[in-house]
């Protein structure tokens, strides 16, 4: 399902028209991007949270070049269902 697809549906659903659907969806999708940028977890009940991740600090091997290097601690986003979502996707 597309992004047109989802606004589709939900027109459909609500009797709103595309633009309008497009526009709210456009302006969750960034405040959702916004938090979890600023390092906020988004938490949706009954569909999933949007978290921060830290990756530790490793080295790594450059297969080609024959040497180790250094990758610095890093963030990045991650999303974790809800217990709700995973039983509708296990049951399907």
């Amino acid at each position: 399902m597309t992004k047109a697809d989802l606004v589709n549906q939900i027109a459909f659903q609500t009797g709103y028209d595309k633009s309008t659907i497009l526009n709210v969806v456009e302006a969750a999708i960034l405040n959702v991007k916004k938090s979890v940028a600023m390092g906020d977890n988004v938490y949706l009940r009954g569909f999933g949270s949007f978290i921060v991740k830290t990756r530790a600090e490793k080295y790594a091997r450059n297969v080609s070049a024959h040497k180790s290097i250094l990758v610095p601690e890093h963030k990045i986003a991650g999303f974790r269902p809800s217990k709700q979502f995973n039983e509708l996707v296990n049951n399907k």
